[in-house]
């Protein structure tokens, strides 16, 4: 099965959520942070949840973005910070797959499950975006200015 592999518009709803979440793990501006990967040289489309594509094209979305996300991460080499900057990008794609079920599914457990899926992790993003801006803050806070 050939999967498609152009991107359709995205709507200001859908590229606010997505810009939100990919970059909240820039709040903590890192000393060293990953360089760009020469597989991945531009962010892929946000992703929308739609019909207008199969089931397929949507995962495909879901995961480009996702793998994008985690891989551009800013790291600084604390693992805590690390942990936190790639799992926003990870748990994101998880909301996007049960967006994309959500759409074609018909197994009502799994449907159920999906939006489980969907409020915690949302719930953990925002969790983690706290824990970043009380780090950084923290940082701010400690380091004297030169």
């Amino acid at each position: 099965m050939q999967r498609s592999s152009p991107r359709h518009g995205v709507c200001t709803a859908a590229r606010a959520m997505a810009a939100l979440c990919l970059s909240a793990a820039s709040l903590a501006a890192p000393a060293q942070s990953h360089p760009q990967h020469p597989d991945h040289p531009a962010a892929p489309p946000a992703f929308v949840a739609s019909t207008a594509k199969p089931y397929a094209g949507l995962i495909d979305d879901a995961m480009g973005v996702m793998h994008h996300g985690m891989t551009q991460a800013p790291t600084n080499g604390v693992p805590d910070h690390d942990f936190v900057a790639m799992m926003i990008p990870h748990h994101q794609g998880a909301i996007d797959m049960a967006k994309a079920l959500l759409l074609y599914g018909k197994d009502p457990a799994l449907r159920n499950l999906a939006q489980g899926i969907i409020t915690e992790q949302q719930n953990e993003i925002r969790l983690m975006q706290a824990w970043l801006q009380r780090h950084q803050a923290g940082q701010s806070q400690a380091t004297p200015p030169r």
